[in-house]
This record gives structure tokens, C-alpha cells and sequence, in this order.
């Protein structure tokens, strides 16, 4: 089938859309444990560049998993399906001009690095929100914890299935001791040079 797709040749380019935006376009993906604080921080740091003058959007599994994974389970190959249809959309989103922000839990090292191979390396920023599984059960925001202890959910990541934590993330946030606010900063603070145009 895919030998009888032909590319058609638009004239509105990627290159066309980042200058007209007068900023450059990639993905920060925040990786880490249900309740670590990926998409508290992704929200934050989206409010910030969005005040810049910055075109954003934000990926996460409210707007995933209810509409075009609605079909996936949480099983280790759905797991894997999920991720890389994310890293998919995030891949058009990108040509689009846009700075997209993705908050997933993301547990295999195998599938993050496809990310970073579908976006291609230098449109990749991993963030990566390192909170101790013992403080995520703690804040328990949405009570997956408990009802994973109460074996209501299997494959919960950090209680029946693994997380295998980032070895060279771009950004580490120990959110449990640094404050949102810094946390927040230091994102900013890293991705702000890699907006700016090369003619700028």
C-alpha cells in the first residue's frame, strides 16, 4: 500500500510557519511516575511560553486516551502503541510550527527513545519529573494508588508494572525538593535559547 503513496508537494512549509511565528518548533516530553507532577509543570511552563507569544499545545492522556486511543488498554504493547501514535501526532504538530508539550508517564526506555527517533533528536527535549513513588502514593491526586493496592487496576506503573527512569534526561525535576515555581523556570530557562531563530 505505501509504495502507491505519493507526497504532495504543499506550499506553505515547515520553515514557512516557524518564521511566521518567529520561533523554532519541538517537543518537551515530561516523563514520570502517575502523580509525579508532568502535567502540573507542563501546564505551567505552557502558560509561560503561551504569555511569550509562543504557539503551544498540550498532549496528555485526557486528550489521548478519550479520543484517538480511546481503543488502547494499559497492557505493555498498548502501552508502547500509545506512545509512539503520540510521538505521531506530536511529529505533525511540530511541522505545524507549534511548541508541543507531552505529559505521559512513558515507562520504557525503548519507547522514549522512538520519540526521539520519529521527531528526530534535535526536535526532542525530555524532561524528566523525578518523584519517588512513595510520595506519588502519598499525593495520590487522581486515587490510582489506591485502588492499584486494592487491585481495582493491574499494570499500574510503580506497584504491578516497571518505570525505567531517564539516564541522561535534558532536564531533572525533583519535585520533591525544588519548588514548581523553579521547577518551572528551569525548563523555561533551558528550552529559551533553542526558540530563537537562527537569524535572530
Amino acid at each position: 500500500m505505501s509504495k502507491h503513496i505519493i507526497p504532495h508537494s504543499y506550499q506553505v512549509s515547515k520553515a514557512n510557519r516557524i518564521q511566521s511565528n518567529q520561533h523554532n518548533s519541538f517537543l518537551i516530553w515530561f516523563t514520570g511516575l502517575s502523580g509525579s507532577g508532568k502535567s502540573t509543570i507542563a501546564n505551567l511552563v505552557e502558560k509561560k511560553l503561551f504569555e511569550n507569544g509562543v504557539k503551544t499545545y498540550s498532549l496528555d492522556g485526557d486528550n489521548i486516551r478519550t479520543g484517538i486511543n480511546k481503543d488502547l488498554s494499559f497492557a505493555p504493547e498498548h502501552r508502547t502503541e500509545n506512545i509512539r501514535r503520540i510521538a505521531e501526532v506530536s511529529n505533525l504538530m511540530i511541522d505545524a510550527g507549534l511548541v508541543v508539550l507531552a505529559a505521559f508517564v512513558s515507562p520504557y526506555k525503548k519507547d522514549r527513545q522512538n520519540i526521539r527517533t520519529i521527531v528526530k533528536d534535535v526536535n526532542f527535549v525530555e524532561v524528566y519529573i523525578n518523584t519517588s513513588v512513595e510520595e506519588c502514593e502519598r499525593r495520590d491526586v487522581k486515587g490510582l494508588y489506591k485502588k492499584a493496592r486494592a487491585g481495582e487496576i493491574k499494570n499500574m506503573t510503580g506497584i504491578s508494572a516497571p518505570y525505567e527512569a531517564p539516564e541522561n534526561p535534558d532536564i531533572e525535576i525533583k519535585t520533591e525538593n525544588e519548588s514548581i515555581e523553579d521547577s518551572v523556570q528551569k525548563i523555561v530557562d533551558f528550552i529559551t535559547p533553542k526558540l530563537q531563530l537562527n537569524n535572530e
